[in-house]
């Protein structure tokens, strides 16, 4: 069975640090770039970061470029987002997609094969 799982989520303050944990479950993360969005309350779902399947390619929207990182860790099948200096138009919910021989070239509309559940980051003070 195919699953992705987020973690990790809470409350912060700003210019706290949240570490968000996406585990991948019947499958191999080393094939799938994965991407993180978020859907911020009245919003749509927008991009946030991307890795791509090699680990190579890591592109950001210009709104967290400095503040979060994203790593993949192919041995333990999880990708992490690390969200540093938390401001509260992060707040929202967080979800990770995998897409299969993803290259995280650009942001661009395209179908991920799947979707985690999301969770929610609050910053507030």
């Amino acid at each position: 069975q195919l699953r992705l799982v987020e973690s990790g989520g809470g409350l912060a303050e700003p210019g706290g640090s949240l570490t968000l944990s996406c585990v991948a479950s019947g499958f191999s993360l080393d094939v799938y770039g994965i991407g993180w969005m978020r859907q911020a309350p009245g919003e749509e779902r927008k991009d946030v970061a991307c890795v791509s399947w090699s680990g190579i390619n890591i592109i950001y929207e210009e709104s967290v470029e400095g503040r979060f990182t994203v790593s993949k860790d192919n041995a333990k099948n999880t990708t992490y987002l690390h969200l540093n200096s938390l401001k509260p138009e992060d707040t929202g919910v967080y979800f990770c997609g995998a897409r299969e021989r993803g290259r995280c070239l650009r942001f661009a509309p395209y179908e991920y094969d799947l979707w985690g559940q999301g969770i929610q980051v609050t910053v507030s003070s």
